[in-house]
């Protein structure tokens, strides 16, 4: 009986250091490798078929670790099954179209989107699964663990030990993954800190987790996702806002929330201190938030509206207002943010009692993605943010209320009781160029059928919505009692769309009478009011002087 070996992953790591050592040379000094020697270190540590995290989140990139890997040679380095959680720079493609990598498991690609799309109708790219980030993060510890991780951070000490900084993001989830199960992990930081006359502000990563640093020629690219100008605010989106204040947070009681990206949930940021206020509604609604630090909740921060804020990530500019106002976010003895992607999906999963967001196309069902054709964007915390934590066991009377409206005359397993999340889609009813978003059939279908997908890629299930919010109204789906119900509820609100002009006129009438369906006159609202006064900034200078003067905005959108 042969005696198995039970120490191959310390053994493969060990012979990758050592490859390592001998290839660098004198262009290793400890865990510091010369910029210049990057390619040469990536070539001895990874071996074909590995498969290898690029750190790539929504806003902090590995960069120089991206560049580096697209130039080293395809005969040493190819067939690479690369598991990252965003697709944000061209290398992050590059690197197929070359033959280095083959294979990928994802959560969201952004501006790479249509190029994703093309590459894999092509042929050039075998897609294992489009995740949510808390799923893709699970399964690193399961079976995507990467057997080398390429992570960036901000500063390293002659020992090893990382500070990430404000924008933390992904890189614990990932080096702690590989870490502890035979991996090597590279990062690429900005700066040196000699310990003598400079020192880390806090350690992040320790020194013992991490097998290489290399300082980057420039910093890492950080992406601002989370500004939105309040002067790109339009009027329906003010109307909406108002819609959502009155007719679902102050409904419900939402104190537990999580906003998606976008210029309509901005809108409700900057409403809250004015319209929220008007409602009295302030110490009600809108307490606690899993959130990156949006500029556009400086205002009800001022106000006091806010009393905690966990971020997935940071956001350019905010960094001294962050450290001034220590009681409201997560920071260290140091003042400096601390962000966590893993724990704030985790947090907005099962600790919030609403996610608000938008979405590309929604169906008859309810069923929402923003995998269309010519373009595959992924979906990123979404389908975390926006579904029903079934293993959620504490109450709060915002998930009460909801589970009561879902269960309502219900029996059997159906009607058991337990609570519910509400997750709502907020959308106009055209969106850019005049596509509708609301369609008889997602594209997601037909992305299934070119690319072989095992199921269609819909970022949030119909059964999970809770409210569909446009300019025309609310539809509460938790009230609907059958699928024809909540058909003509979904087109009751669509608008001047196909989908909308094709509704029921009677049967959408009644549901408009039982308040499954309410329009901005039924909630007491007049639209000839809603208007851009009501917005507490109505421009990006106006969010600095709320600020007092520490937010400073990325120069792009500085227009004063």
């Amino acid at each position: 009986m042969n005696t198995r070996h039970w120490n191959s992953k310390a053994d493969d790591r060990a012979a990758r250091l050592a490859r390592a050592t001998a290839a660098l040379g004198a262009r290793l000094t400890g865990k510091r490798v010369d910029a210049q020697a990057i390619g040469t270190l990536l070539e001895a540590v990874i071996a074909p078929g590995d498969r290898v995290c690029l750190e790539g989140n929504n806003q902090k990139q590995a960069d120089f670790l991206a560049k580096a890997l697209v130039q080293v040679d395809p005969a040493r380095v190819h067939g690479l099954h690369m598991v990252q959680s965003v697709l944000a720079l061209p290398e992050h493609l590059d690197i197929f179209e070359n033959g280095i990598a083959s294979r990928l498991d994802f959560s969201f690609s952004g501006p790479q989107g249509a190029r994703l799309a093309k590459l894999v109708s092509g042929g050039r790219i075998e897609i294992g699964a489009i995740h949510t980030y808390l799923e893709l993060f699970a399964r690193y510890f399961v079976d995507l663990t990467p057997k080398v991780a390429l992570v960036a951070a901000q500063a390293a000490d002659a020992q090893g030990n990382l500070y990430t900084g404000p924008n933390t993001e992904d890189t614990p989830a990932i080096v702690e993954a590989t870490a502890f199960s035979g991996g090597i992990v590279i990062a690429q930081v900005n700066e040196w800190v000699d310990g003598k006359t400079t020192a880390l502000p806090r350690i992040d990563i320790p020194a013992d987790w991490v097998s290489f640093v290399v300082k980057a020629p420039r910093p890492n690219v950080i992406e601002p996702l989370f500004t939105r100008d309040p002067a790109q605010i339009s009027e329906i989106q003010v109307l909406m806002a108002m819609m959502a204040i009155k007719g679902i947070y102050g409904e419900y009681g939402v104190q537990r929330l999580n906003h998606g990206i976008g210029f309509d949930t901005a809108a409700i940021e900057l409403l809250l201190p004015t319209y929220g206020e008007s409602l009295g509604l302030k110490g009600k609604i809108g307490k606690h938030w899993a959130l990156n630090p949006h500029p556009a909740l400086i205002p009800a921060i001022e106000a006091g509206w806010v009393e905690s804020v966990h971020s997935f990530g940071s956001e350019l500019g905010m960094e001294d207002y962050i450290r001034a106002r220590s009681d409201v976010f997560f920071t260290g003895p140091d003042g400096n943010l601390r962000s966590n992607r893993a724990f704030c999906q985790a947090a907005g999963h099962y600790a919030c009692d609403m996610f608000i967001g938008s979405t590309l196309q929604i169906d008859l069902d309810g069923n929402s993605s923003t995998a269309t054709l010519g373009r595959i964007a992924g979906f990123g915390g979404a389908p975390n943010m926006g579904a029903d934590a079934r293993g959620r066991r504490h109450s709060s009377p915002a998930w009460l209320k909801a589970g009561r409206e879902a269960r309502a005359g219900r029996s059997g397993a159906a009607g058991t009781p337990r609570g519910q999340k509400l997750v709502v889609q907020m959308v106009e009813t055209f969106r850019e160029h005049m596509q509708p978003a609301f369609v008889d059939r997602l594209d997601a279908w037909r992305l299934q059928e070119q690319s072989g997908m095992d199921l269609p890629p819909i970022m949030i299930y119909g059964d999970d919505v809770s409210h569909i919010l446009t300019e025309e109204g609310i539809a509460n789906l938790l009230m609907c009692r059958s699928d024809a119900e909540r058909e003509q509820a979904i087109r009751g609100v669509a608008g001047y769309t196909a989908v909308g002009l094709a509704r029921d006129k009677r049967a959408v009438e009644n549901l408009r009478d039982r308040g499954v369906i309410r329009r901005p006159q039924d909630l007491g609202i007049d639209p000839r009011l809603a208007t851009r006064n009501l917005l507490a900034a109505r421009s990006m200078r106006d969010l600095v002087n709320a600020s007092g003067g520490l937010y400073q905005p990325p120069k792009r959108f500085r227009n004063w």
